[in-house]
């Protein structure tokens, strides 16, 4: 998958068959907070969605930041990759069950 990193727009995008999937995030507080995950439905169950947060988990391991989480895909993920030490987000509202 060609995911690319627009740092200007605060995302991780993939273009796919005329179809964005993205990942919006935030820093702030040395925190790298994923706000939204957004998988087209022509593009759902392809592993996208999990490909673009590692990906933008991975940038931000690299770059020192904590991680953390207020979309819930965001922290559903990282509940299912404990090694990556990240965390809900202050902003996070729970009441989203993840399927794990």
């Amino acid at each position: 998958m060609d995911i690319l990193h627009d740092p200007e727009k605060h995302r991780f995008t993939l273009l796919q068959n005329g179809e964005m999937a993205y990942v919006a995030y935030r820093i702030e507080n040395k925190m790298f907070d994923i706000r939204h995950t957004v998988v087209p439905v022509p593009l759902e169950g392809q592993g996208i969605a999990s490909a673009l947060v590692k990906e933008a988990y991975d940038y931000a391991r690299q770059q020192g930041y904590k991680l953390v989480a207020t979309c819930s895909y965001a922290v559903c993920w990282l509940q299912r990759h404990p090694e990556y030490g990240g965390e809900p987000s202050s902003d996070y509202c729970e009441g989203n069950a993840c399927a794990l």
